[in-house]
């Protein structure tokens, strides 16, 4: 049995891993690169194996670091099976053809306008999108088996699958292997993305009793998260401080999860009386809106008192004032409000989306706040403000920054150095452990907490196991 790293190594994004066993090759995850780079090299570089060969892939969640570069596969030739839970499904479909569409933008815009200080004489040059819509669609084709948490499944004679629940968003997954080689059985664990135990909507992440072994994230492995009710309420303090002296407040979110999550502390804000009952929110995201109707369609995944919610035929995202912008004329109607509103908009970094809009009309205005609630890769926009940037480009316009801007860091979706060391510690028996998914310092500062033999494997290293 051997392992191989194609992404997300010593790097936060790219999530890429390679299984071969008896012959078969077992793709875990096939995610983009992203922090502004989602059409540069990096991306369409080799995979660093031959997709036509690859046998399976196994998804273990839907966020585009981990499924985004799929369609790019089956445009190079891939042609087996992808296997994952059936939200999962549904959400990777959504952010695939997401991707896919501001990928045919981004080239459209870029070849219109080339860079001014080279190839003037050129009126346009032809710049390629990674894939194109119609490539995301294909990739659906190849969706095979749908997998329920801790029910195991043969992939061959020899190898045997278990997704657990990772918690991270709807649908997420652990997924262990176990197979046998050479009359030796070997069983190894890919964490996917791990989340945060004791969250309002999702499970706390689940583990196998014990494995030889692992491959692990470590997002947030220097660094602990602030108490959840201290970000729930520095969230409503915003709005209500914000909305009291006349602004808006923009948040720039994440279709998944986050989005929903917000949603649902909202609508709590507004039942306790912590925020008023005429907040007026709208939902600026086609894609948050998509995924927010997703979510509402597998209630069975949640925690057992927003099952109940869904039972009593209460929905936790509904709430009095909500309002969703779909079409980019109500999108642009938002910009008129002056005050009183909260603007939920995609992308949660700033690298896209209809959040850039806003920022443009709301980062200049002191009255105004911007709410941080997620995590934002070096190079990106949402970075250069969170870390005090006086003034930022946005559409070709240097714009002051005079908003108010919080980061509230207690919401993100993923595990904190605690969390990831305390679920590594309920796994038994591992013999190796490899680090994935995190900058390579914090991956030096995480080694040192775990027990046993720990690997930082670089891009395209093989190991035997």
């Amino acid at each position: 049995m051997k392992i191989s790293f194609h992404g997300a190594n010593q790097d936060v994004t790219g999530s890429c891993h390679l299984l071969e066993c008896n012959g078969t090759k077992i793709l875990i995850d096939c995610g983009m690169f992203q922090g502004g780079r989602e059409l540069e090299e990096e991306n369409a570089e080799p995979f660093g194996f031959e997709p036509e060969e690859i046998d399976f892939v196994l998804l273990t969640h839907a966020h585009l670091d981990h499924c985004g570069r799929l369609p790019l596969l089956v445009k190079r030739g891939f042609k087996g099976e992808i296997i994952t839970t059936s939200a999962t499904r549904e959400l990777a479909r959504l952010v695939m053809v997401d991707a896919a569409h501001l990928q045919e933008e981004e080239a459209l815009h870029r070849s219109r306008h080339p860079k001014s200080n080279h190839n003037h004489h050129n009126k346009s040059t032809e710049i390629s999108p990674l894939y194109v819509l119609v490539d995301a669609f294909r990739t659906m084709d190849f969706f095979g088996r749908t997998v329920h948490y801790h029910q195991p499944f043969q992939l061959t004679e020899t190898i045997s699958v278990t997704f657990y629940d990772a918690g991270h968003i709807l649908g997420s997954a652990s997924i262990y292997i176990s197979a046998v080689e050479d009359n030796i059985k070997k069983t190894i664990l890919f964490s996917g993305d791990i989340g945060n135990s004791g969250r309002p909507l999702l499970n706390d992440p689940e583990t196998p009793a014990e494995v030889d072994y692992v491959v692990m994230e470590t997002t947030y492995g220097d660094r602990l998260h602030r108490s959840f009710s201290d970000s729930v309420n520095e969230l409503y303090h915003a709005i209500e401080h914000t909305i009291n002296h006349g602004g808006n407040v923009i948040i720039p979110t994440f279709a998944l999860e986050r989005t929903q999550e917000i949603l649902y502390f909202l609508n709590r804000g507004i039942e306790q009386q912590q925020l008023s009952s005429s907040t007026q929110v709208f939902l600026d995201s086609p894609m948050a809106i998509s995924a927010t109707q997703i979510f509402e369609r597998h209630p069975a995944l949640f925690r057992e008192s927003i099952k109940q919610l869904f039972d009593s035929k209460k929905d936790p995202f509904q709430l009095p004032g909500l309002h969703f912008s779909r079409e980019t004329a109500d999108s642009i109607a938002i910009n008129r409000i002056q005050s009183g509103a909260v603007i939920m908009a995609g992308s949660g970094m700033c690298t896209g989306g209809r959040v850039r809009h806003h920022l443009q009309h709301g980062l200049s205005r002191s009255e105004c706040a911007v709410v941080f609630v997620g995590y934002a890769s070096q190079g990106t926009l949402a970075r250069r403000i969170i870390d005090g940037a006086k003034t930022v480009r946005i559409f070709n316009e240097e714009l002051p920054v005079r908003a108010n801007i919080y980061t509230i860091n207690g919401f993100s979706a993923h595990a904190d150095q605690a969390e990831l060391v305390n679920w590594h510690k309920k796994i038994k028996n591992i013999k190796g452990t490899f680090l994935v998914h995190g900058d390579f310092k914090v991956m030096q500062t995480f080694k040192q907490l775990i027990a046993g033999k720990v690997d930082v494997p670089e891009k395209n290293q093989i190991f035997n196991l």
